[in-house]
């Protein structure tokens, strides 16, 4: 250890920081402290874990009281000021994802609303709602082909036409389509290529942030993603159609095992349902990803609609169980006053693990709660009605997830379609 990288961080507990990490990630601190470099603006520290400035493990610095995430100017997205909100983007909160140049807030936009997948969003209201989120400093987007079939990029490629590019990170994926059996998924390298085009197409912009494969449980095998889907991908990306590379899923198995597998860098892994107050899956599979330098964004923090007091859609896969849990979970939050989508927010933002949290936001009803949620965290009894659902409802689940049940009727739809055809 270098005598001066020791010195930095001795000053630093001298000067009353107060170095926080996750429990996962402590013990690589105390590894590997010569990695860490200083920030004199700001006493702060950020780690370099194998080459990456910020990397995936982000610290928090505690000085003078104050917790700076990232601990730096450097952390932040840069203030437009003839766009931004001053007042909203400085009390908005960011995190890096992992070893990229992408810092974005704590709770992200998803894109399933826009394309309607929850219900008819109306479309004004939605361009209004999204116009405002990005001015306060709300900056990542991620869409997909199969939200509506192409609808939520459409609609975004309308709807971002005259924000400044620097203002926002788009995301989008490929290999899920149509909602008919036959056409639902394609992982070929064709497709995907493809696909992309079509997406940017869609969207009206020469390039994605980042490109995600969607669902890779539903591919033929994981050698198909490894083999074909991820190398295709990495052609886009030397293409310069993406800067960042990334797979989504819902069994956190089958993303591990692409994870170990893929002789493609993987920059970025999404999962979902799997950090929310019934399902907090995902906790105990972090050390997995920190492990192999990969940040993990989560999304559907309200389970797919199942902790809103709307309810979950008829085609929502969790089993009765889980519904009846998250319907007397809603039940009670409402005899008490408290939202329990703002509980289930805050949820999730409050690991500082995962870098942002993907929810739909389109309407300013939506906005308003996530900015109070992200601002002012929770009051006292929101806390302890949160403490006490969890305990009472979630707690007692003996299974927790519905992994493998949407798995298990797509191959049996899929069988049936290929019955008719002989």
């Amino acid at each position: 250890m270098g005598n001066r990288k020791l010195d930095l961080v001795i000053r630093a507990y001298s000067r009353g920081a107060k170095i926080t990490s996750s429990r996962c990630c402590w013990n690589k601190f105390a590894m590997s402290v010569a990695w860490y470099t200083s920030d004199p603006r700001h006493d702060s520290f950020v780690p370099k874990q194998n080459g990456c400035n910020g990397g995936p493990f982000l610290y928090s610095v505690k000085t003078k009281g104050k917790l700076q995430n990232g601990g730096s100017d450097d952390e932040r997205p840069k203030l437009l000021p003839s766009f931004h909100d001053a007042d909203g983007f400085k009390k908005m909160k960011y995190r890096r994802i992992g070893c990229t140049d992408m810092i974005v807030s704590t709770v992200s936009i998803g894109g399933s609303g826009f394309g309607n997948v929850y219900g008819d969003m109306n479309e004004a209201t939605a361009t209004e709602t999204l116009h405002k989120s990005l001015k306060n400093g709300l900056n990542y987007i991620d869409t997909a082909p199969w939200y509506g079939q192409g609808k939520s990029e459409t609609y975004l490629g309308k709807a971002l036409k005259g924000i400044p590019r620097e203002a926002y990170i788009i995301s989008t994926k490929v290999c899920r389509y149509e909602p008919e059996v036959q056409k639902m998924f394609d992982f070929s390298s064709t497709r995907i290529l493809q696909s992309a085009e079509e997406s940017l197409s869609r969207l009206n912009l020469p390039y994605v942030d980042l490109l995600q494969i969607h669902d890779v449980e539903f591919a033929p095998s994981v050698d198909m993603i490894v083999n074909e889907s991820l190398p295709a991908l990495q052609k886009l990306k030397d293409a310069g159609k993406c800067r960042y590379i990334g797979i989504t899923g819902y069994p956190i198995g089958v993303l591990k095992e692409v994870v170990k597998k893929s002789h493609v860098k993987i920059d970025t892994v999404l999962s979902y349902c799997h950090l929310s107050l019934n399902d907090s899956t995902l906790l105990s599979e972090l050390d997995f990803f920190h492990q192999h330098n990969l940040p993990v964004i989560n999304a559907s923090p309200i389970g797919m609609g199942l902790l809103c007091n709307a309810g979950p859609p008829e085609w929502h896969p969790a089993r009765d169980e889980i519904k009846t849990a998250c319907r007397k979970a809603v039940e009670y939050c409402n005899s008490k006053g408290v939202d329990i989508t703002k509980l289930a927010i805050h949820h999730s933002i409050s690991c500082e693990e995962v870098p942002t949290t993907l929810t739909s936001i389109t309407t300013p009803a939506m906005l308003d709660a996530n900015l109070s949620t992200i601002y002012d965290g929770l009051t006292a009894d929101e806390l302890e009605v949160k403490q006490y659902i969890i305990k009472t409802f979630f707690d007692p689940l003996k299974v927790k997830t519905w992994e493998g049940v949407e798995l298990q009727q797509y191959h049996e739809n899929l069988r049936q379609y290929e019955s008719l055809l002989t």
